[in-house]
């Protein structure tokens, strides 16, 4: 079983900002493989069902970014997962915006919502997509950069980050991490 988690805010008005580049992707695997995002538990919405065969969780931490590793320890405590059966997915500025990385381990960067992960996390060797956000035109601007509303055109370049991240997530269970790298890094 993997557990597939999206990085967010659960506000609405968090919504269509570059820091909900996880809760998109979330929202796109659910409404493709038909899974029902309405459990609320674990300190977070989710769903099960299958995809590509395997059986998975769709989580979306409602705990704010910073805490999103309490809600992800809470479902592998329950559920006994371990690392290897976790990706998470989540915006980075330091990735071109539409594009995406895939990674089978690392560090949190700048990311508080990842830092938070690791925490919670007996290590940091579990997959992520990092989907690309870009940097502010000043770095001193970083906070309304990632929680600022975005314009319909760079929208529409962020979504085409998110399809390709669904992507990425499908062939990780598919055909494994090695090969979802190869595709799309």
């Amino acid at each position: 079983m993997y557990l597939i988690v999206g990085l967010g805010n659960p506000e609405p008005e968090y919504s269509k900002t570059r820091h909900n580049m996880g809760f998109d992707v979330v929202n796109k695997l659910a409404k493709e493989y038909k899974i029902e995002l309405n459990n609320k538990k674990f300190k977070g919405t989710f769903g099960k069902g299958i995809i590509e065969g395997e059986k998975v969780i769709l989580l979306k931490p409602q705990t704010f970014m910073n805490l999103s590793g309490e809600s992800i320890r809470e479902v592998i405590n329950f559920y006994n997962l371990e690392n290897d059966d976790i990706i998470v997915i989540y915006d980075d500025i330091d990735v071109e915006k539409g594009k995406i990385k895939v990674r089978k381990t690392g560090g949190p960067g700048s990311h508080n919502g990842m830092k938070s992960v690791i925490e919670n996390l007996p290590n940091n060797k579990f997959k992520r997509v990092r989907v690309g956000i870009g940097q502010p035109l000043y770095k001193n601007d970083m906070i309304n950069y990632v929680i600022g509303k975005v314009d319909d055109e760079e929208l529409e370049v962020l979504d085409k980050g998110t399809e390709k991240a669904k992507e990425a997530v499908i062939e990780i269970i598919k055909n494994g991490i090695d090969n979802a790298m190869n595709k799309f890094n």
